[in-house]
C-alpha cells in the first residue's frame, strides 16, 4: 500500500514518546522550562497535552476512537506511559488496516480540508515538536538521554566519532515491564573525551 510508511512511522513514534517520558523522574512532573513561568508547559502538562490532543485529532479528524478516556485515573509518570501505550497501540493497529483510498479522502483539519495522509503527517510532526521540548527539559534537569533517533551525548557523542545508537528499551512492552519493575534501561557509555557538538565551547 502506498501509505503504509505512515502507519509504520506512527508505530515507531509510539515508543519514542514513551521512552522520553521514561527518562523523567516522578518528582520532575511539576518542572517548567523557566521557574514560575506558566506559559511554558510543565512535564505533567506536556503529557496531558499529548494524550488529549492525539485523542482529539484521531477521533475528530481521522474517525479513529479507541473507546477509552485519554487520561489515566492517576496522573503519575507510569500511569501516563501505560495509558498512552494502550491507546496509541489501538490507533496503530487501526492505521495499519487502512487502504489507500482512506488515506486520500478529505477530512476537516480545524478550519480547512486536508487528506487523511496530510493530517497524519502533521500529527507526527506535532508529536515530534513536543517530544523535542521534553528532551530539552531533560537536559535542563541534568538527566541522561538515550537515543531517540540516533546518537546522543550520553551514547557516545557525534556520529563522526562512531557513537552508537542506544535505545532505552527495544519495545514498548519491554519498556513498560522495565519501568514498572523499577527501571531496566540499557546502560549508557557517556561521551568520554569526545566533543558532543560540532562547535564545542573553546577552552
Amino acid at each position: 500500500m502506498k501509505y503504509s510508511f505512515l502507519a509504520e512511522t506512527y508505530e515507531t513514534e509510539r515508543i519514542k514518546v514513551i521512552s522520553v517520558w521514561s527518562e523523567f523522574k516522578d518528582e520532575d512532573l511539576p518542572f517548567r522550562p523557566r521557574h514560575g513561568d506558566s506559559s511554558g508547559r510543565s512535564v505533567l502538562e506536556q503529557m496531558v497535552h499529548q494524550c488529549m490532543s492525539e485523542d482529539a485529532w484521531f477521533r475528530n479528524m481521522l474517525g479513529i476512537d479507541v473507546g477509552a478516556p485519554p487520561l489515566p485515573k492517576e496522573e503519575t509518570r507510569l500511569e501516563f506511559m501505560k495509558r498512552y501505550a494502550e491507546d496509541s497501540g489501538k490507533r496503530s493497529a487501526e492505521l495499519q488496516k487502512k487502504e489507500d483510498a482512506w488515506w486520500e479522502e478529505m477530512t476537516k483539519f480545524f478550519e480547512v480540508q486536508r487528506s487523511r495522509a496530510w493530517v497524519v503527517t502533521r500529527r507526527l510532526t506535532h508529536t515530534s515538536h513536543h517530544r523535542g521540548q521534553l528532551m530539552a527539559m531533560l537536559r535542563m534537569l541534568g538527566r541522561t538521554i538515550h537515543s531517540n533517533y540516533g546518537p546522543t551525548a550520553d551514547t557516545g557523542g557525534l556520529p563522526k566519532d562512531h557513537a552508537p545508537t542506544i535505545y532505552a528499551y527495544p519495545t514498548v512492552e519491554a519498556l513498560l515491564a522495565g519501568e514498572f519493575a523499577g527501571g531496566a534501561k540499557t546502560a549508557l557509555p557517556g561521551s568520554g573525551n569526545s566533543p558532543v557538538t560540532e562547535r564545542p565551547n573553546a577552552k
